[in-house]
């Protein structure tokens, strides 16, 4: 078996396929940043600060316990897997900030998405880092966190301009189905988990 190369240069297509992938998940999390406020006050009647405060300390919660197992899953069933389970929690997430009859719903809405940005993000982290090596884990993540926060305020800009044109609810969520298929397409067809070809390398040495 022929040894595993790491580096940036060697591995540009996968890597620049996990970067991808980190931008739909930052744009998934841009999808409500903008709105969200808005749609608290004019269709809840709720104060802008408290609606805030509630999504934030949810998605936070989630976010904060998934990114704590997600290493951990990550070795365990396959970093592709963890992927995918992570934009299957993500699929609803739209449809329930569409058609969401109270705020119980959004934050409902709010926790599914903590769950998956928790799983994705950090294993697109993981991932980056098992092709370009431990010594340029600086590298992989500051270049993850490039492309999802860059994501995070495109998608906040385009639904903010959907919600202008078209009202609060449903067209500024549409953009968030295709989030979700175009994640779970990617991750369906690739990225390549190297980390078991590693340590079949390691072993063989």
């Amino acid at each position: 078996m022929s040894a595993v190369r790491l580096g940036l240069r060697a591995n540009m297509p996968q890597f620049a396929l996990l970067v991808l992938v980190n931008a739909f998940v930052g744009a998934m999390i841009g999808l409500e940043r903008a709105i969200l406020p808005a749609i608290a006050e004019q269709e809840f009647h709720l104060a802008a600060t408290a609606a805030v405060l509630s999504f934030i300390v949810v998605f936070g919660l989630t976010k904060a316990f998934t990114n704590y197992l997600a290493g951990t899953l990550a070795d365990r069933i396959g970093r592709k897997l963890v992927l995918i389970v992570g934009w299957v929690m993500a699929a609803p997430v739209p449809f329930l900030l569409m058609w969401a009859p109270t705020w119980r719903w959004v934050l409902v809405a709010n926790a599914l998405l903590g769950i998956s940005q928790g799983l994705t993000w950090s294993t697109t982290v993981i991932m980056k880092i098992d092709l370009v090596g431990a010594d340029r884990r600086g590298l992989a993540m500051g270049l993850n966190e490039f492309s999802g926060y860059v994501a995070v305020a495109g998608s906040a800009l385009a639904t903010g301009y959907l919600a202008a044109e078209y009202g609060l609810r449903p067209e500024p969520f549409y953009p968030g189905v295709a989030f979700v298929v175009m994640g779970i397409r990617r991750d369906g067809i690739g990225p390549v988990d190297i980390r078991g070809s590693r340590d079949e390398t390691a072993r063989g040495r």
